[in-house]
């Protein structure tokens, strides 16, 4: 018997309403949709494979028009349901979404006020949005989190956010590397340091702390990574523990993979490339060709893994060093 529950993550579309620069979705208008029937279809194999914690994603996942369905769906079926979203749409939903059994909600918020988020988001009226919507979600009982992306662009911004997150009843916050296909380049790594380090630092009985490694690694050896090369820092070796807790599911490519950051790698030949969702048209997971995937990544992923997130690489380290990780700290 498993002695951890796994998270299902689950793409259920690509479009999106927001116009963010460091998104390959921005502005999308895919019209691919994750239905009711595909989750209704995958939800007992997700359970037979020890999942209990489910997080939608997209794209923009309140732009679905069965979002409040899908979210009864998996918690009718037990499971702890979550999402992540731009916030914009957040304050006209969110007592529909409670109301169905969400249990956590994330919203991106990149920066400390309106004048700054929605230049970096380029969408004005995202960050009051995001922020009503996170408070309100407090309030219903849902759990509130915030995912910040966090570059050269905003980094000083980071001690503000975290006194606004603070007074606005965030329970958790993640502060992700940006990401982008170049390098990022910080002029003074040592000033990077000298705003965050604090942020990180600071007691978690007076301020919200975010979760995970800091972006910039937590090492000398993770920092001379990330500041020199633009690797984010990864799980420690000898392994990756993600891999065994995690299913990510892209319905419109009809793949799954043991790590949410993985399906955003490039190339994808062999076990890097994930698993099929079907086979002779019948959902499956946990296979043959899934477990060499996974193994793939647990052996290899703390040596070559270079878009690792702050709360994977945590959860991998946690586990490894304390055996369990409470609920949500992915």
């Amino acid at each position: 018997m498993r002695e951890r529950h796994r998270y299902l993550f689950i793409r259920i579309l690509e479009a999106c309403n927001a116009d963010c620069f460091m998104c390959e979705f921005a502005l999308s208008r895919d019209t691919y949709r994750f239905s009711v029937e595909d989750f209704e279809e995958l939800l007992p194999k997700a359970r037979a494979a020890g999942v209990r914690y489910v997080r939608f994603t997209g794209g923009e996942p309140l732009m679905h028009r069965d979002v409040v369905e899908l979210v009864r769906t998996g918690a009718a079926a037990g499971m702890r349901m979550s999402l992540i979203t731009n916030g914009m749409l957040l304050p006209r939903l969110v007592g529909r979404l409670a109301g169905a059994g969400l249990a956590q909600v994330i919203v991106s918020l990149d920066g400390a006020s309106a004048a700054t988020h929605d230049v970096y988001r380029r969408s004005p009226g995202m960050f009051d949005n995001g922020l009503q919507g996170l408070r309100a979600a407090a309030e219903l009982g849902v759990l509130p989190r915030v995912n910040t992306v966090v570059g050269p662009h905003n980094y000083a911004e980071v001690p503000r956010l975290q006194q606004v997150l603070t007074d606005a009843g965030a329970q958790q916050w993640e502060l992700s590397a940006l990401k982008l296909d170049r390098s990022i380049t910080y002029p003074d790594p040592g000033h990077v340091r000298q705003v965050c380090d604090p942020v990180y630092d600071a007691d978690p009985r007076s301020l919200l702390v975010p979760l995970g490694k800091r972006f910039y690694g937590d090492t000398p050896q993770e920092q001379e990574r990330y500041f020199a090369r633009s690797v984010t820092p990864r799980a420690s070796r000898p392994l990756c523990h993600v891999v065994d807790d995690v299913l990510y599911v892209d319905g419109r490519l009809g793949r799954v993979y043991a790590c949410s950051c993985l399906p955003h790698r490039d190339g994808g030949d062999g076990p890097a490339g994930g698993a099929p969702l079907r086979e002779n048209g019948t959902v499956v997971l946990d296979t043959p060709v899934f477990r060499a995937h996974a193994d793939f990544f647990r052996e290899r992923g703390p040596q070559l893994c270079a878009g690792c997130s702050t709360t994977a690489a945590g959860y991998s380290d946690d586990v490894a060093r304390l055996g369990a990780v409470p609920p949500w700290r992915y």
